[in-house]
């Protein structure tokens, strides 16, 4: 019975159990992914459907609008599509992503991947990073190899050779960007197998920074390429609307054209930005438009973007103005490169903004590859920016100005702090305040000029010189009023509180007795500051919406003084 007991143990239970309640969420990662997919097939196709059946003189029939709506999907994850019904007879590679089109994609999978990484209830249990990634892959993955097959079938085919590798590169990012999202943007340590050196100078806060100014940068290209796209539409509106109208006479296909040219305006902000950083963009094998000049003589189709394309011919000052976007880039690069810590070195700044430059350009250089690929065979095998070249100007626009940028923006932001003299202190304002506040806290405040007479007694100066034969004598200095009108002088309240301290040497004059008198009724700021005949006028700077008198006045106590000492009275107990 005892080996019963012990093998009942649920040691080597658990595991299972656990297996087992991790297993439907695993299934339901699965089956999110799955379900991401399908919902961007479904899009499509609804879409599809709708311009099929408005269109007066269709094609093919619903089967070859859901064909081609599976390769509309591939063509959103970058896979090149080939159309097959040419005037030549000739394949022709569709290779141009709408860049608008793929957000459709990323959305769903990041959004599949972040309901798989949360939790319903509380006390579920909630599957590892990595299980849900790979479970929210694999699903998508398995609906993304059945539209590929299905679309071989239609009129654009996918290539098979880009579908297995764009379709994966896409669910990978956007899946990953999901399950990151939703762990709070952890930023773990780096793998084992680096070098420490590598480790440690990653950690280090420059990276985040020039992270954020590369795409800083990237961002007012892409701004600067967008206000170049709709100025020039603005100024060949005549064409736009020529091209627009010529395409087709009816109001599904005129539909049609708008939605593809919506898609295809982040390329068209892409490309305007290569055009403004210099390289410009191609047009064919041997077309180029550039701020220096269009060269070539395209075949064009007639299509609303491309009727706002620059003149042929050489450049003109209107077109080399375009180079003040590259510029603004630079400067936005080397503003958001500067830590506001006074402990960063120069050369610390400076190399924090030649990374961002670095980041902008890699960020250009891929955008760039994105918006471009192939649209046809022989003249148009090349359409679109030149990745490499587009990624080298930024980077080198960039960093040409990033660097000096962000070392004055540090300089003056670490600059010395210089005194300023305002007249403030210098003035007669002090004395008011002082005053004002003595008054305030019942005379316990000592006066100024009670400061001064006491310095002077402890501290007496030389006999004065005697004035030679024939100089002048001084004028007589009348002697300065006591600290309290009307109360009897220290040395006499002195003697008449501690007799025993008349014959005791020091250097304090003997005090005599006197009368005490009663205490003197309180000043005002502006007396107590006159009272003293002996200083000088000093001028008095007025600020207007500044309240001196910020506590209540309390009764006047006159407080005992012994030859400037203070002796505050002592208070009875209570009985």
């Amino acid at each position: 019975m005892t080996q019963v007991t012990e093998r009942g143990t649920p040691l080597s239970v658990a595991p299972r159990a656990v297996g087992r309640r991790r297993s439907p969420a695993a299934a339901a990662c699965v089956v999110g992914g799955a379900v991401a997919a399908g919902l961007g097939l479904g899009f499509l196709a609804v879409l599809v459907i709708v311009l099929w059946i408005s269109s007066p003189y269709p094609d093919s029939g619903p089967g070859g609008a859901l064909h081609l709506a599976a390769g509309l999907w591939l063509l959103a994850h970058g896979t090149e599509l080939v159309r097959y019904e040419t005037l030549s007879g000739v394949p022709a590679p569709v290779g141009v992503t709408p860049l608008l089109l793929v957000a459709l994609p990323v959305l769903l999978m990041r959004r599949a991947a972040r309901l798989g990484s949360a939790s319903e209830e509380e006390g579920e249990e909630v599957l590892p990073a990595g299980a849900v990634f790979s479970a929210v892959l694999c699903g998508y993955l398995a609906v993304g190899a059945l539209a590929t097959v299905y679309a071989a079938g239609g009129p654009m085919p996918a290539d098979p050779i880009s579908a297995a590798w764009h379709v994966p590169l896409v669910a990978v990012l956007a899946a990953a960007g999901g399950v990151w999202a939703v762990r709070g943007r952890p930023l773990g340590p780096m793998p084992d197998w680096l070098p420490g050196g590598v480790r440690r100078a990653v950690a280090r806060p420059r990276y985040a920074l020039a992270l954020r100014a590369g795409a800083g940068g990237a961002l007012v290209l892409l701004g600067g390429g967008a206000l170049l796209v709709g100025g020039s539409l603005a100024w060949h509106g005549a064409e736009v609307q020529g091209s627009f109208l010529s395409l087709t006479g009816v109001w599904s296909g005129r539909f049609a054209v708008l939605l593809l040219a919506v898609a295809l305006v982040p390329n068209a902000m892409v490309w305007g930005a290569a055009y403004a950083l210099g390289p410009g963009f191609s047009l064919g094998t041997a077309v180029s438009a550039t701020p220096l000049g269009f060269t070539g003589s395209p075949a064009l189709p007639r299509f609303p973007l491309l009727a706002a394309l620059p003149p042929e011919g050489p450049g003109t000052p209107l077109t080399w103005a375009v180079a003040g976007v590259p510029v603004v880039a630079g400067l936005a690069v080397g503003w958001f490169a500067v830590r506001r810590a006074r402990e960063v070195s120069y050369g610390e700044t400076a190399l924090t903004a030649a990374l961002g430059a670095l980041v902008c350009g890699l960020l250009m250089a891929g955008l760039a590859a994105a918006s471009a690929g192939p649209m046809g065979s022989r003249a148009l095998a090349e359409f679109g920016p030149v990745w490499w070249a587009t990624g080298a100007a930024a980077f080198a626009w960039t960093l040409a100005l990033a660097v000096p940028v962000a070392v004055g923006v540090h300089a003056w932001r670490n600059r010395p702090a210089f005194a300023v003299d305002d007249g403030w202190h210098d003035s007669g304002v002090r004395e008011l305040r002082w005053a004002a506040l003595r008054d305030a806290a019942g005379r316990l405040v000592p006066d100024l000029d009670s400061h001064t007479s006491a310095e002077a007694q402890l501290h007496p100066k030389a006999p004065a010189r005697a004035p030679a034969p024939g100089e002048p004598k001084a004028p007589a200095r009348a002697p300065a009023p006591s600290s309290v009108a009307g109360s009897a002088p220290p040395e006499a309240g002195a003697a008449a509180r501690t007799p025993a301290r008349a014959s005791s040497p020091g250097p304090f004059p003997a005090p005599t007795a006197a009368q005490p008198q009663p205490p003197a009724p309180a000043r005002t700021p502006v007396q107590a500051a006159a009272s003293n005949p002996a200083r000088p006028p000093r001028k008095v700077a007025v600020m207007p919406g500044i309240r001196l008198d910020l506590l209540s006045p309390k009764p006047a106590v006159p407080p005992l003084e012994v030859a400037g000492t203070r002796v505050f009275p002592r208070r009875k107990p209570p009985a």
